[in-house]
């Protein structure tokens, strides 16, 4: 791919969502291509968000000991690192992964080491986000942002909501958002996906968050664009699956590049490279391709990417370096 060889920061991406055929074929021998493709992989139009989250299900269901959870994150590891990414934010909901008789402190420590040694053996820096989920009530959230304090120090740099927006209110997780802005610890908040510009006004209204994820469907108020620009609040963007979850009808119809021209701090970014089946390579394409655009733009948007990560600044120095450097512009 044209793209491949750039250096990319990946800011959105799920670890359940992105398991590739060969680790799952490891895991499970009996599931056959066809039915990875039908089970794993999201049809090009779902009917809405909950419809695309049902994919998420078989792959954590492979994920309940401590040796899945090494396996599909160093599995990543080896796509990410193909794909020309240089730093990935990575996100999963740790009690997704207790079934199988694990803690949740387990479960987090087992893929916190297994991000160190993916980092060893592959050069990609890579981080932890952890997700609470909508349909949680406000001990799970709360236990979920006491993981993220526990781990500080470590990989795990931040939190999350994630899950389906338009069915469950913020309510439940209120408390636990409140207690990440008490304890300093960064936050980003699935918005603006499968409700409008007035479910980004009550994120931010509640969660205080730095980031949205997604958080396209601001472009519906351009007063929430322009508080969105004024505080420097940077957008996890993701072009296919805002498609999939029927956000857009058509790709033509996506308004990233209108967020763009507004001066909004925004990046690109894959969702889910499995249940999404891209690659940030095939997303530039399309944009290349679908709005015209070029390296300017993919700069523009590493460099916001990097700059609004929740790494440490000496990370965030040597990445930006290597951004600079890949694009040609040092």
């Amino acid at each position: 791919m044209k793209f491949a060889s750039l250096p990319k920061v990946e800011l959105h991406l799920h670890l359940d969502c992105s398991l590739s055929f060969k680790v799952v074929n490891r895991l499970n021998p009996s599931i056959s291509y066809e039915d990875y493709l039908d089970s794993f992989v999201a049809p090009p139009k779902c009917t809405d968000l909950a419809d695309y989250i049902k994919r998420a299900i078989r792959g954590f269901e492979l994920m309940q000991t401590e040796e899945q959870l090494e396996l599909v994150t160093l599995d990543l590891f080896e796509q990410l690192k193909a794909d020309g990414v240089v730093y990935a934010e990575i996100r999963f909901a740790p009690l997704l992964h207790v079934a199988g008789g694990l803690t949740a402190t387990e479960v987090v420590n087992a893929v916190n080491n297994a991000v160190a040694k993916g980092i060893q053996q592959t050069g990609v820096e890579g981080r932890l986000i952890l997700c609470t989920l909508r349909h949680y009530n406000e001990a799970q959230s709360m236990e979920t942002v006491k993981l993220v304090e526990a781990f500080s120090g470590t990989n795990v740099v931040g939190f999350d909501i994630a899950g389906d927006e338009a069915g469950f209110p913020i309510d439940a997780h209120k408390t636990s958002f409140a207690y990440a802005r008490e304890k300093g610890l960064h936050c980003t908040a699935h918005a603006g996906e499968a409700r409008g510009s007035d479910s980004v006004w009550e994120t931010l209204q509640h969660f205080s968050p730095s980031r949205i994820g997604h958080g396209v469907r601001s472009a519906e108020d351009t007063q929430l664009l322009d508080f969105l620009k004024n505080k420097d609040i940077h957008l996890e963007v993701c072009a296919t699956s805002n498609v999939q979850t029927n956000v857009y009808d058509t790709i033509h119809q996506h308004t990233l590049s209108e967020i763009y021209q507004q001066g909004v701090s925004m990046s690109i970014n894959t969702d889910a490279r499995t249940v999404s089946p891209v690659t940030l390579s095939s997303e530039y394409e399309l944009l290349e391709k679908e709005f015209g655009w070029g390296l300017d733009h993919l700069f523009k948007c590493n460099v916001e990417a990097i700059r609004h990560s929740f790494a440490d600044q000496l990370t965030k120095d040597k990445i930006l370096k290597c951004i600079k450097l890949g694009f040609g512009r040092e």
